[in-house]
């Protein structure tokens, strides 16, 4: 039995220049941190006295008897990626639901892909596991995705990430003091607005608007450098939510479908209430968003946003691991 898990991210700046059709013509970078709510995966190889060769449960449960016959497209496609023609059982268990704005389908990507080099015996480097998801989610399933999510989730930590025009990687960890980082934790709040989306979609419509949004996400791609520094040296921190806040601006501004008007009514009464920035996580649409507040007005921010979910969170820094083996 091998159990993976996988964190979800929080991306902070430069989402959108992780897509290949910016980042391979200027280059891109993201400010991100994976967070303690985690992507699990249980995996063995299945006996051959069942009446089914695999089994894959999710929300849903499948018995089949051949890979192609398996809808789940990641379970099926890793499957197939990595050569693996031995019955296997698969259980997937998330902290946070998916479709919400944290990465977790990249997080499955690379949990399943974890989950099965080790069902192989085979170790696997957490840069490998990153360009095997990219692989899997762009060029076997198609998807909408940029790069960040799989490099943030398989490597972990509170990350600055460069991307080359050539599809290289930086993960470049931000040194931050414990009091620093405990700061920061406690000014951000974390909420579920209770809806749920398909990030592809909106995906695909940011990525059309891209050659008419160039200066937009030069902005946003500086705007990385600017957090970085922020936290790093000894500027006022809450000036990192003043940032969020301007960088919040410009991504709505991408395509309409980033921010439905009941996004727009959260965020105008949470800023009322004393929140200096936020934004919401992921493509757009739904799904979780995050609020930048003093400690002093965290109170009237969280009566203000009494309807949402509020979920406590921590960083979190050993990205994707294997944390039970036993053949």
């Amino acid at each position: 039995m091998i159990i993976s898990r996988t964190p979800f991210r929080i991306s902070f700046f430069g989402g959108g220049t992780d897509y290949p059709a910016y980042y391979r013509e200027h280059g891109g970078a993201v400010l991100a941190t994976t967070i303690n709510r985690y992507c699990y995966l249980n995996c063995r190889y299945l006996p051959a006295f069942f009446n089914h060769t695999h089994r894959i449960v999710y929300s849903k449960t499948e018995l089949v008897n051949s890979v192609g016959d398996i809808q789940h497209p990641a379970v099926r496609e890793a499957l197939r990626m990595l050569n693996i023609d031995h019955g296997v059982e698969i259980h997937h268990n998330g902290d946070l639901p998916a479709r919400s704005g944290l990465g977790s389908s990249s997080s499955f990507a690379v949990s399943i892909l974890h989950a099965l080099y080790a069902l192989q015996g085979k170790l696997v480097s957490k840069e490998h596991l990153a360009r095997q998801a990219i692989e899997l989610e762009q060029n076997r399933l198609n998807e909408s995705v940029g790069v960040q999510d799989q490099v943030m989730t398989a490597f972990g930590g509170l990350n600055r990430l460069e991307i080359t025009t050539n599809d290289k990687y930086l993960v470049s960890p931000l040194p931050l003091s414990i009091e620093k980082t405990e700061a920061l934790e406690n000014r951000l709040l974390f909420c579920f607005t209770g809806v749920s989306r398909t990030a592809s979609q909106i995906a695909q419509q940011k990525i059309a608007a891209i050659p008419k949004k160039q200066q937009e996400l030069h902005t946003m791609r500086q705007m990385v450098d600017q957090a970085a520094e922020i936290l790093c040296n000894g500027s006022d921190i809450d000036d990192f939510g003043r940032l969020l806040h301007e960088s919040w601006q410009l991504k709505r501004s991408l395509v309409s479908s980033i921010a439905p008007d009941f996004i727009h009514e959260m965020y105008n009464a949470a800023k009322s209430a004393g929140a200096l920035g936020g934004k919401l996580l992921g493509a757009g649409g739904g799904g979780f968003m995050i609020f930048y507040v003093r400690p002093q007005d965290r109170a009237n921010v969280v009566k203000a946003l009494s309807k949402l979910l509020i979920v406590p969170i921590k960083f979190e820094y050993s990205g994707s691991q294997i944390i039970f083996n036993q053949k």
